[in-house]
């Protein structure tokens, strides 16, 4: 066929060349007849030949003209011959064109029909080649899964044997080809004998765990993980078998970290120092039990019993790592409970967190995580129940409060959720039993035998310092934790505190006395206060405001108890007109005495403040306070006596007797310095 269109194709050029020369063989025919005739016409019509033939007609040159017009009609004659052929070539080239282009169309469509077939079987070749590697087991394989050992190269055939099992799960077609027939036996025989093999590979791995001194997360790190997806791979492919794994690991973890808390909580007990006891409270007398022997003799662990002292800077070490039993033990040390509260509960987040996130990372499940720790979890409680309800330590109680919460924090920083309700369990066990200790140590305050408590001595009572110290102590503690119900207990304890030392104090005979031991004790129950930071808040101004008050109260009985007349007269008479003529007039004689006994014993007068000042409060600093102030009094008050003077008819005579403000100014700022 494209031979026949080839020589079709010569043919019309051979037709199309010899138009090409006939019309160029007229073209030139044509031309040299309109040349021979007149040269300056283009063309040449019939009307003009017969009209030079009709001018021609008679004449001679019409008949010497007679072979050229026969040459001229033969030419004509030939050109139309030739422009005939020409017709008919082009006519058949034309036909030839045609036939050309149908058989054109003809190929495209074969062409087309041509590369559809080619794509369809393509697809299918590609279609068939893929259902054929995902059905066939390979030799290699089987052989790989039944004799090879669990390593990389066999958990690399699992997963192309998963691919295959769930291939010929998830697609329906699959299940009716014939093939699948004669290979789903095979595989299923194969997967049987995987599952086999992984489970007792990964039992035995689980066994390992149970090991004594088996480093646990080391082990779970560096082999179980490596072996992940045999887990993914009995879920997916041996639920039955997986239960039984999931069930061992859960089993030996549960027993293995209880057995690991529970010996490393009877470690601990052997390193716990008793801090305090029920009778360990404020407002008890324990002097005979040889806690306190004297109220200003030290207390036995007093740095423990009621102050914080040293006791805080576990929370600034609160991430530090867990106490090592062992290694304390061969020091012989001791410690109180909060610092074992600390460290088993160290050693929980730090074992649970790494437990969590093993149970994500190896079985895909977090809940898994809540069945191993039921054992650890109870073991735990079993310990705590034992010695909270033994606890009187409310400052201890405090700081694991506090550990409890900081260790919250820690464990929202790292994300790991496992712990929240545990540790929200072990909080609200520890607010109850807090709450009762303090309120025994404000019952004792308010229900105190007084008689017991008192002692003929007017430094600060020792349940006064008691309670300086545990107040100075919960308020630390509670600055950064702020919590409410603590400042309302605190205020009441105050309130107690107080009236209990209000009630020691009328034990003395002299009112001299107790405002002497209640200045003693307010000044140290703010010092106390003020050591332990800042933070003394309105208790603090309470004891202030009631060391200002009783301070003025004492520097009068001072002044009174030396110069008594003297102020009695400044009181009473000093304010009165000395003009008035009145029966109650002041006179020379009436002020002479006073001013005598002042010049003749002031400077005595001022050293016996100074010595009873000196001997009666316990605090330097606020006994200068105290005799500044009575001396600065003493000053207004003859002041005003001396003025009383000047107003005074013939008080002039009294002026050499009168001690001069200088002079007392002097003897002020002498005491000052040497105090």
């Amino acid at each position: 066929m494209a031979e026949g269109t080839t020589n079709k194709l010569v043919h019309s050029f051979d037709v199309t060349n010899d138009v090409k020369k006939s019309l160029f063989d007229l073209g030139a025919f044509v031309g040299d007849l309109s040349v021979e005739e007149d040269t300056n016409n283009d063309d040449i019509s019939l009307e003009g030949l017969e009209q030079e033939l009709d001018e021609c007609k008679d004449d001679d040159d019409y008949i010497n003209e007679s072979d050229n017009l026969v040459s001229l009609h033969d030419q004509i004659r030939d050109c139309d011959n030739i422009l005939s052929q020409m017709e008919t070539l082009l006519g058949g080239f034309q036909a030839e064109i045609g036939s050309i282009s149908s058989d054109i169309k003809v190929l495209q469509e074969k062409s087309m029909d041509m590369g559809l077939k080619l794509k369809n079987r393509k697809v299918a070749e590609s279609r068939l080649a893929k259902f054929v590697e995902d059905i066939i087991v390979p030799p290699r394989m089987i052989d790989i899964i039944v004799d090879g050992e669990v390593n990389d190269e066999f958990m690399r055939t699992l997963e192309i044997m998963s691919k295959k099992l769930k291939f010929v799960e998830v697609d329906p077609m699959v299940k009716t080809s014939v093939a699948l027939k004669d290979v789903l036996p095979e595989l299923e025989r194969l997967r049987q004998k995987a599952v086999s093999k992984v489970f007792e590979f990964i039992v035995q791995k689980l066994y390992a765990l149970r090991k004594p001194k088996t480093n646990i997360q080391i082990l779970q790190q560096s082999v179980l993980l490596k072996y992940r997806y045999i887990i993914s791979f009995l879920k997916e492919h041996g639920k039955e078998v997986y239960t039984e794994v999931h069930a061992a690991y859960v089993d030996t973890m549960n027993k293995v970290l209880s057995a690991h808390f529970r010996a490393y909580i009877q470690a601990l007990e052997k390193l716990q120092l008793d801090i305090a006891t029920s009778s360990d409270l404020l407002g008890v007398d324990t002097r005979s039990s040889g806690l306190f022997s004297r109220g200003r003799e030290p207390l036995k662990n007093r740095s423990a019993v009621f102050a914080l002292g040293e006791r805080t800077n576990i929370l600034k070490e609160i991430d530090e790592p867990a106490l090592i039993p062992h290694i304390a033990e061969a020091s012989s040390r001791k410690y109180p409970y909060e610092l074992l509260f600390r460290s088993l509960h160290k050693l929980l987040m730090d074992t649970a967190s790494s437990e969590y996130l093993f149970c994500d990372d190896f079985f895909g499940e977090e809940s898994i995580f809540y069945e191993i720790f039921a054992g650890p979890f109870a073991v735990i409680d079993e310990h705590f129940n034992t010695i909270l309800p033994n606890c009187f330590d409310a400052i201890g109680l405090m700081l694991m409060i506090r550990i409890i919460h900081l260790h919250q924090l820690i464990m929202s920083r790292r994300r790991i959720p496992c712990l929240d309700s545990y540790l929200d369990k072990v909080n609200i066990s520890l607010w109850p039993r807090f709450k009762m200790v303090f309120d025994m140590h404000l019952s004792s305050l308010r229900n105190a035998n007084v008689k017991a408590l008192w002692e003929d001595d007017v430094h600060p009572h020792y349940v006064m310092r008691r309670y300086a110290e545990f107040t100075a102590s919960l308020i630390h503690l509670n600055v950064e934790f702020g919590h409410g119900q603590i400042e309302l207990n605190l205020e009441r304890l105050r309130m107690a505190a107080n009236d209990l030392l209000v009630k020691l104090a009328q034990m003395f005979p002299k009112p001299k006395l107790q405002t002497v031991f209640l200045i003693n004790n307010y000044d140290m129950t703010i010092a106390v206060l003020k050591e332990a930071g800042p933070e003394g808040g309105k208790i603090q101004l309470h004891f202030e405001e009631l060391l200002k008050n009783y301070t003025a109260i004492f520097v009068e009985e001072l002044l009174l108890e030396h110069f008594s007349d003297l102020i009695k007269f400044v009181k009473t008479r000093a304010s009165e007109d000395t003009t008035s003529s009145s029966e109650r007039a002041i006179t020379v004689s009436e002020v002479e005495p006073l001013v005598k006994d002042f010049g003749s014993r002031w400077k005595a007068a001022i050293e016996l403040m100074h010595n009873d000042v000196i001997t009666s409060f316990s605090n330097f600093l606020c006994g200068m306070d105290i005799l500044r102030a009575a001396l600065t009094q003493l000053l207004l008050y003859y002041t005003r006596l001396s003025d009383c003077i000047k107003r005074i008819v013939g008080g002039s005579s009294l002026n050499k007797d009168l001690v001069s403000i200088s002079s007392i100014m002097y003897e002020i700022r002498k005491y000052s310095r040497t105090f």
